[in-house]
């Protein structure tokens, strides 16, 4: 099983690698309009707004294609965004992997967990609860939530509390449907609240 596991993530990988060969410097000069929203190096300062400075180049690629492909198609398909909707329709592949390779080269500012959210948000980020079915985020997501890039599991590592809730409640209500086997779907729809709130704010200060 094992042994399957591996080459399943390997051939993840292959595939996901060879997506995204972009150039940096070509990324950077289109990177203007996302500024606004995203920071000129990534590192948004809008708790809404994810930090996307680090991430894995693949999985920039990949929403990026999500959110183009949910503007064509109404939301159906894809990764569902009004804003994000737009900035991706016009994006031609060659942008996206150039965006891709940019944001990727920039460094991450860390953030902070609140002392009252690191030993339960610990005890969930990296054991589960096998009574209630919750996989460990440790898993998929790595110890310092680095995530893995072959397998297309993201960074998730100092990402802003607010987003990551907003995320986890988008795959708990299923409006957001763009994870991998609906893994993501699966054991949001297990998390209350609280859990939500206690894994988003352990999450941000994982570096």
């Amino acid at each position: 099983m094992k042994k399957l596991c591996l080459l399943v993530c390997m051939s993840l990988g292959l595939s996901a690698t060879a997506v995204a060969e972009g150039d940096a410097e070509a990324g950077k000069a289109k990177s203007a309009v996302c500024a606004a929203c995203h920071g000129p190096d990534g590192n948004s300062m809008i708790e809404m707004n994810p930090k996307i400075a680090g991430q894995h180049e693949n999985y920039l690629v990949k929403q990026l294609q999500e959110f183009k492909l949910a503007s064509k198609t109404g939301g159906e398909e894809g990764r569902n965004n009004a804003v994000m909707n737009g900035m991706a329709a016009p994006l031609s592949e060659q942008d996206m992997q150039d965006l891709a390779a940019y944001f990727s080269s920039q460094e991450m500012k860390p953030g902070e967990t609140p002392e009252e959210y690191v030993e339960p948000g610990q005890a969930l980020y990296q054991g589960g609860d096998e009574e209630r079915g919750i996989t460990a985020c440790i898993a998929c997501h790595g110890p310092k939530g680095n995530g893995m890039a072959l397998a297309g599991f993201p960074d998730i590592s100092g990402q802003h509390a607010t987003y990551t809730e907003a995320q986890l409640k988008a795959f708990r209500s299923g409006q957001r449907h763009n994870d991998m086997n609906g893994m993501m779907r699966d054991i949001a729809s297990k998390l209350t609240d609280e859990d939500i709130t206690i894994l988003s704010n352990y999450i941000s200060g994982l570096h």
